[in-house]
């Protein structure tokens, strides 16, 4: 790979080591020259450097990227970090006061959404992030007072609630994949955790009778705790303990976001799979129903799959399919003929 030359850099070698720092007298950067993490805290220095106007809504990007942007889950910050660059370019040049007139500020909010209006699902994305900037603006730096994002519709609707991989499926797709990605499947089936926390599950967080880690999505502020049932432990059992992670790459090496999503796709193209809609994360849902259909309460479903107790109702009927929430119902009726009476 050809090294990119950076201008502006000092180095300082101080008891036999070399630090380096975005200019003399800036900020020290982080990892070895060449290193994505060297580039990316350059980058950070030098879009500092630039935001010497504070009154521009370009110094709210700023504060987002080097605060709550770092505390996102790393396959987040991987998708969002296009979209922030978006952002930037398209409202850097405003005044941050200008957000706090929604009458003013929303047409323009919309024009930079419906750049997208042929791809509903990308649009509202690049809304959704738009929308957690400013949000970060309004708390904790209080530029602004109300988020202007809020109440605006969506363009794409769809109710995923039946789309769950059902046995037939996760089976086709283990007929011809990789066994090391087979047991990703295996462990999002038996656990419901979201991809990134399966992939930096470690073998400490399993104790004796549950998996405890704390989930990338709640930034690490709620865990989830998933007891060690019978179907899990064999699933445990099959997987060999190769380092820290519990689950490695064909290479026998921690598995990268990126990496087990190109890994994944081509598995279900392998396996015949590729016009299906599917998705990895739909099999939280997978995991969810056969919680539920077991007739496990959905508080200790919320705090199985780490979600909050108050969206508890709403996220089962959301990922459960209608049909295994509709047999529970009637489980649970006919389980209680009498009352139906009183």
């Amino acid at each position: 790979m050809p090294r990119v030359e950076l201008k502006g850099i000092a180095k300082v070698t101080s008891k036999g080591r070399d630090y380096w720092y975005a200019w003399r007298g800036g900020p020290r950067l982080r990892g070895e020259p060449g290193t994505p993490e060297f580039m990316a805290s350059y980058n950070e220095a030098i879009e500092s450097l630039k935001a010497t106007n504070t009154d521009k809504f370009h110094s709210v990007v700023v504060q987002y990227r080097a605060d709550a942007f770092k505390g996102l889950a790393a396959s987040t910050r991987s998708k969002w970090a296009p979209w922030v660059d978006r952002i930037d370019e398209y409202f850097g040049n405003l005044r941050t006061v200008q957000f706090d007139r929604a009458e003013k500020i929303r047409p323009v909010i919309i024009r930079f959404r419906n750049q997208w209006a042929d791809k509903p699902r990308t649009a509202d994305y690049g809304i959704q992030v738009l929308s957690h900037i400013l949000s970060y603006a309004v708390d904790p730096l209080t530029k602004i007072t109300k988020n202007p994002c809020n109440g605006l519709a969506r363009l794409y609707t769809s109710d995923r609630s039946e789309i769950i991989w059902s046995d037939a499926d996760i089976a086709q797709l283990k007929e011809s994949c990789p066994i090391a990605v087979a047991q990703v499947v295996d462990l999002a089936v038996h656990t419901g955790l979201r991809l990134g926390d399966l992939l930096r599950l470690e073998w400490k967080h399993i104790e004796t009778n549950s998996i405890t880690i704390t989930t990338g999505k709640s930034g690490h502020k709620r865990a989830a705790m998933i007891p060690l049932y019978d179907g899990l432990r064999a699933v445990l059992a099959g997987i060999p303990e190769r380092g820290k992670t519990v689950l490695t790459s064909t290479y026998k090496r921690p598995w990268t976001v990126n990496g087990f999503g190109t890994s994944f796709e081509r598995a279900k193209i392998a396996a015949g799979l590729k016009d299906r809609d599917l998705h990895f994360h739909d099999l939280r849902g997978t995991a969810a129903t056969k919680f539920y259909v077991r007739g496990i309460p959905e508080r200790a479903i919320a705090e199985i799959m780490g979600w909050e107790e108050k969206q508890v109702q709403k996220i089962i009927k959301r990922y459960v399919g209608r049909t295994a929430y509709t047999e529970e119902l009637i489980r649970q009726l006919n389980s209680n003929p009498d009352e139906r009476r009183t």
